[in-house]
């Protein structure tokens, strides 16, 4: 059994730790609001954006001669899985969810006779997949110097995709990220952004007759790194709301199991000083009448 000096040094160590977590949840909160926001915002642009694609990918004919983004490499075999993850921990499962949905289409792939290469973005997640696919690791992508990834981490990536590509190193991208959904939600998901899937026409288009100058494969080439730099962009958004809100539900839980830990200590410590009295009292009851 424990003695009383041991189960207040627990008793202390864990009410510092329970600052530490408080502490972070509060920090958390704080950002999440301005990365939830930062992240919807980004979301009604892509989504103009993507209209604005479909309706020029429309009136274009794709051919080995169109943009090399729209129409690919015309192969189906190697494929390079964008993983994208943060540099930090203490947010739960935010990072290995995202690692396990890559994972998970790894082995999809290989099953299917496709050859499977990574481009790692973040610290958290690489031990993994670089231990599992030691040799597949193509490229790696460091933002841990930024305090908060961005349109320029988002332009290298893009560029560096790019270069990439027209090398011939990879027929297929896929790109991994959470969207955000809430502070309790945060969902994996999978895109395609290489070759560019042709977006379809929105809705609302009417069909009227629009005169492009320069021609509509001109816009499109200029259009489609655009594209790309947006998708990663929102992609790096949407992980750093879901991040804060990863690490916000998780430290909240991480708050409450050390208020219950410190209740169970306290009561341990209680029950054990009392016996240690009533031991003495015995004790000092038993001389008493010995003498």
């Amino acid at each position: 059994m424990a003695s009383l000096k041991e189960l207040k040094g627990r008793i202390n160590s864990v009410k510092s730790t329970q600052k530490i977590t408080k502490a972070k949840q509060m920090v958390a909160a704080a950002k999440l609001r301005k990365a939830q926001a930062n992240a919807e915002a980004a979301r009604l642009y892509a989504a103009r954006l993507t209209e604005v694609m479909g309706s020029l990918a429309s009136k274009v004919t794709v051919s080995d001669n169109g943009p090399k983004l729209l129409a690919g490499t015309g192969q189906d075999q190697v494929h390079l899985l964008v993983v994208a993850n943060s540099d930090k921990g203490l947010c739960g499962a935010f990072n290995a969810n995202i690692v396990k949905a890559a994972r998970l289409k790894a082995k999809e792939l290989e099953a299917a006779g496709k050859t499977v290469l990574f481009y790692l973005v973040g610290k958290k997640g690489r031990a993994v997949i670089r231990r599992e696919y030691p040799k597949a690791v193509l490229a790696m992508f460091d933002t841990s110097d930024v305090r908060d990834p961005g349109f320029t981490e988002a332009e290298k990536i893009a560029n560096e995709l790019v270069a990439l590509f027209e090398a011939g190193k990879f027929d297929v991208a896929h790109l991994f990220y959470s969207k955000f959904r809430s502070a309790l939600v945060q969902e994996p998901t999978e895109q395609q952004i290489i070759p560019v899937p042709a977006p379809k026409i929105a809705a609302a288009d009417t069909g009227a007759v629009v005169e492009y100058e320069p021609e509509e494969e001109a816009i499109l080439a200029e259009l489609l790194p655009r594209y790309l730099r947006t998708q990663l962009f929102g992609a790096l958004l949407e992980n750093a709301a879901s991040e804060q809100g990863a690490s916000m539900t998780a430290m909240d839980n991480a708050t409450r199991n050390a208020g219950e830990l410190i209740n169970k200590l306290t009561i341990q410590y209680n029950r054990s000083r009392q016996a240690a009295i009533t031991t003495e009292l015995i004790e000092i009851i038993a001389g008493a009448e010995a003498l």
